[in-house]
């Protein structure tokens, strides 16, 4: 199969295909294939010139990663030398441009090699399933602090993740807490099964309840499955729908739109599980939610005028200190600020 969709690549014959979301997609041409033998280092300064000529995203670390990928390795920089500057076997060569052409479709690298890190953890990869993103390592570190900070004094916790997509958050934060029980929820059924299938690899399974459930749509089964959960966690769909067609092309042809698509505002998934969580949560537990950085004053007010027994906590900053995660507290009333959380 690869080899025809090569050919093409080669020849500039387009077959008409559509992706995922019915889009057209234009065929792309990829370097003709070595006439002689190669080394990695060779076939890595070929591909990022392609890749730099088509317009491809991230050429260098693109090249990088699939390189290392079919010869093993997490990372070109964990190679020896000698493995980069040694003949490939026509065999590698061929796994290298095949995953290389279905890079350049602009494919994201995840599911081009199937797989991906996050914290200490490889996940599997497949579309359309939500690609984990390195701001979400940091809403898991902002719940492991408190539930870490709180766990002996309180014992044992319990989180829920809506939009669980490849099981990323939960199966995190589990691996960090042993003590941790999840129940994690999507309403793709692709995601549900990738999470299954990422926890039973990573021997989690026995901790875990996944559930093919929207939180849109069943809301009644969602407040059925569990209460008094400690943290409620969520990297929900948050793009403003206006802006959906200025993502890039690695997001809009390959990764579920419903993972992404927040609605007018960004807030429809969020509004949801903010309406739910006081029924969800135990006295104190908290909402966590990675949202777009101009959410956090709409937040704010919408729960300060619709959920009496929630209180808005505070925002956090990622990395490139843009304010991306809310925090908020159940509590007896918004006008009873309580204790310190558990």
């Amino acid at each position: 199969m690869w080899r025809a969709a090569l050919r093409a690549c080669l020849t500039g014959r387009s077959n008409g295909s559509k992706g995922i979301w019915g889009s057209r997609m234009h065929t792309c041409t990829a370097p003709a294939f070595p006439a002689a033998r190669i080394t990695a280092v060779q076939a890595m300064a070929l591909w990022r010139r392609h890749f730099e000529d088509r317009g491809v995203t991230e050429p260098g670390p693109s090249i990088q990663h699939i390189t290392a990928h079919v010869l093993g390795a997490k990372t070109v920089e964990s190679l020896e030398q000698q493995k980069l500057t040694e003949l490939l076997s026509q065999e590698t060569t061929e796994q290298i441009w095949k995953l290389c052409t279905r890079r350049l479709s602009r494919m994201p690298v995840q599911y081009v090699i199937k797989e991906w890190d996050f914290r200490d953890l490889t996940l599997k990869m497949r579309p359309p399933v939500f690609i984990p993103r390195p701001e979400t390592e940091e809403l898991v570190e902002l719940v492991l602090a408190d539930l870490q900070t709180h766990q002996a004094a309180n014992g044992p916790h319990t989180s829920l993740e809506v939009g669980c997509g490849s099981g990323a958050i939960s199966l995190s934060l589990m691996k960090s807490l042993p003590q941790l029980e999840a129940v994690a929820l999507d309403q793709s059924e692709a995601a549900v099964a990738l999470t299954w299938e990422n926890a039973c690899r990573l021997g989690l399974q026995g901790r875990l309840q996944v559930h093919h459930m929207d939180v849109m749509q069943d809301a009644d089964s969602v407040l059925g499955l569990c209460s008094s959960v400690s943290a409620l966690v969520s990297n929900p769909p948050y793009v403003f729908s206006e802006d959906m067609e200025t993502l890039e092309p690695e997001i809009l042809r390959f990764e579920d739109h419903t993972a992404l698509d927040g609605g007018e505002d960004g807030l429809n998934v969020i509004r949801q599980i903010l309406a739910l969580a006081p029924q969800i949560l135990s006295d104190h537990g908290r909402v966590y939610l990675e949202v777009e950085p101009r959410h956090p004053p709409l937040i704010q007010r919408w729960v300060e005028a619709n959920v009496e027994e929630l209180r808005y906590v505070g925002t956090h900053h990622d990395i490139t200190s843009r304010p991306r995660f809310c925090i908020l507290q159940k509590e007896k009333s918004n006008k009873d600020q309580g204790r310190d959380p558990y």
